[in-house]
């Protein structure tokens, strides 16, 4: 036991007073004799050994009554268990993403959060509370209990070690105590390394009740037709409840379709045929978890004709003037001589085909265009150098010509999880008429390949940069030193390689993506574009570039829906924005990597504990209450003992 105030125990001595008191009252009796007194000889024993008790009594009760007295003004107290600790600032994190939609025994996971925040958390207690999209530094529960009453959900999932990163930059002299609350949805161990030793973490795990959600994760055009899109929709399925799931097609808030889905597995794809016409709606089912997934909006654009430009000598660009057809595609091919070196920035795609030297006025030009976005098909000649060939791709990524052999090799395996060939078979094929080629470079590259030579060798590859792609053959294609023109692969590859300026032909985004979009506007330089709908608008980070902009939207918008990107009052292009799927599995929940960390039921028992563990144990109040009852004591003796 420890004293705020020992020097008052120095007035203990005051004790003696009562003690002299006592004594100085301890007369003896002289005895008087007298006849016939013999009842009151006895009575008087008696009552002289009744009055030394009520007396020592008296003196026990009063010097206890002191000494309490004195004890509990030098305030007596028993240290805390975590006294070290009992300065550490406090910090809650609360995880409002969209996976604490779900409900637990007591409703919405988040919604109960918040009310155990504000029921449970001490008037008096300063603390910093943090979420996925809010901060409130060195605040207490009153003035925030507003803000918590209307909190959303955040379209970012929940990750802790960017906010647990906001925390260590926020520096203090002191340790710090940090609440996490949060259902666990997709939490792993190296979230949790970004913090400091010093700090006291403790889990409030809110748990749901029903696991079972249904999500849909993307759209994508299967196939087109003159007159209608075939397009598919992908759908997962959490949990094991497989009942079937109503799923509509809307356009311009207009049905266009409306069926059912039945699961078998825990992937469905279920396709549409829609008109073919520019769409701006989206595709919604009703199940019964999670809500924030049950919408995917997407957008069709007017098709445009995509501009091609193939470079090279015009007999070696038959084939291709029979894959990019008039309806689609301007398609036009210029020799190194004819070249109108203005033309290029107009174009969606080029093509250099099988050129024996590349001049280095159109290699500072082709670099140009494809950091605007154009897309760029490079077949070698087996004329040019690898020197020369590695001199003018070093400017798109790693790759490496080494020497070209003339050794046939037969094209035996496609990537099918390549960006070119992505939904364009509908199985997987492996075993088809294998095109040859009599002769090719050796190319060196960390990109996976879009097609394989029977060795393992590299036959068509490419590399990805931010608005374009660069695909690289290893070999001249030419009917004399390859078959290539001749195979069924001829027409996919070089489609989907003019195609793929536009992924998919659909405008539809997911919140928190940084991928680019390029808008076909000329705009003044004090000119800014917009991006809005009937509740949002903002305007996102742009980039004039010649004839375009380039925009990136990062974390905007907030919510999910179907925008306009606008230039002042005029609608440009329509756009559509999705939130992040990755919160749609509820059983992804990793309580295991918190066995080493302290995992607390209720808000309530968090503050308990740390006023358990951490203040000291005053019992003054009890050497209070120990003096009044003496006070008591002795009042009744008096008044009581004879």
């Amino acid at each position: 036991m420890h004293f705020k105030h020992p020097e008052i125990l120095y007035f203990l001595f005051l004790l003696i007073v009562p003690i002299l008191v006592h004594l100085f009252q301890f007369r003896r009796f002289k005895k008087e004799y007298f006849t016939n007194v013999r009842f009151l000889s006895a009575l008087s024993v008696q009552t002289r050994k009744s009055s030394k008790i009520k007396k020592w009594l008296l003196l026990s009760c009063r010097l206890l009554l002191l000494t309490c007295i004195v004890v509990a003004f030098a305030q007596p107290f028993f240290e805390a268990k975590d006294k070290e600790n009992a300065t550490n600032e406090m910090y809650i994190i609360l995880d409002n993403s969209f996976s604490m939609q779900a409900k637990g025994k007591k409703g919405e996971l988040l919604k109960r959060a918040v009310q155990e925040l504000l029921e449970d958390t001490p008037e008096n207690t300063t603390f910093s509370l943090l979420t996925n999209s809010e901060i409130f530094w060195d605040t207490d529960i009153k003035s925030i209990r507003s803000s918590l009453q209307n909190l959303k959900y955040s379209a970012s999932p929940f990750q802790l070690d960017p906010i647990m990163a906001k925390i260590k930059a926020h520096k203090s002299a002191f340790k710090k105590d940090i609440i996490i609350i949060t259902d666990a949805v997709g939490l792993t161990e190296k979230q949790l390394k970004n913090r400091d030793k010093n700090d006291v973490p403790y889990f409030i795990i809110p748990k749901a009740e029903q696991k079972n959600n249904t999500s849909i994760d993307s759209v994508y055009i299967n196939e087109i037709s003159d007159d209608f899109y075939d397009i598919s929709v992908e759908l997962s399925h959490y949990g094991t409840d497989f009942k079937a799931v109503p799923i509509a097609v809307y356009n311009q808030n207009k049905l266009v379709a409306k069926t059912a889905v039945n699961f078998e597995t825990k992937k469905k794809s279920i396709n549409f045929t829609i008109p073919k016409q520019p769409f701006h709606g989206y595709v919604t089912i009703t199940d019964n978890g999670l809500t924030y997934d049950n919408t995917l909006y997407f957008t069709i654009s007017k098709i445009k004709k995509t501009s091609i430009i193939s470079i090279g000598e015009p007999e070696k660009s038959n084939f291709l003037s029979r894959i990019y057809t008039e309806n689609e595609f301007n398609f036009v091919n210029a020799t190194i001589r004819s070249l109108d070196y203005n033309n290029i920035e107009k174009q969606d795609v080029i093509i250099l085909n099988e050129l024996d030297d590349i001049p280095q006025a159109l290699q500072t030009t082709l670099r140009s265009f494809v950091e605007k976005g154009g897309s760029l098909v490079v077949i070698p000649s087996d004329k040019d150098t690898a020197a020369n060939l590695n001199q003018f791709l070093g400017n798109f990524g790693a790759i490496q010509f080494k020497f070209f052999e003339n050794v046939e090799k037969l094209i035996t395996k496609i990537n099918f999880n390549h960006p070119l060939f992505k939904a364009v078979f509908e199985n997987r094929i492996t075993n088809f008429q294998y095109p040859k080629t009599n002769g090719s470079f050796t190319i060196s590259n960390t990109n996976p390949a879009a097609l394989y030579n029977d060795d393992q060798s590299t036959f068509l590859t490419a590399l990805p940069n931010a608005l374009s792609t660069v695909y690289v053959f290893s070999a001249p294609i030419n009917t004399a030193n390859s078959n290539f023109q001749q195979s069924p692969l001829i027409v996919p590859t070089f489609y989907k390689m003019a195609m793929n300026n536009q992924p998919k032909g659909i405008n539809a985004f997911t919140i928190g993506d940084s991928n680019p979009f390029l808008v076909d506007v000329a705009l003044s330089k004090d000119a800014v574009l917009s991006v809005t709908n009937s509740t949002e608008s903002f305007i996102p980070v742009q980039r004039i570039i010649n004839d375009k902009v380039k925009l990136t939207f990062n974390d905007y918008p907030e919510e999910a829906g179907n925008y306009g990107i606008y230039n002042q009052k005029e609608l440009l292009e329509n756009i559509s924005f999705n939130y992040d799927r990755r919160e749609s599995d509820l059983s992804a929940v990793y309580e295991n990597v918190l066995s080493e960390y302290k995992v607390i039921d209720s808000v309530a028992n968090v503050f308990d504990t740390l006023q358990t563990n951490r203040l000291d144990n005053q019992i003054w109040k009890w050497f209070v209450i120990f003096a009044l009852l003496f006070l008591v004591t002795e009042m009744a003796i008096i008044r009581f003992m004879k």
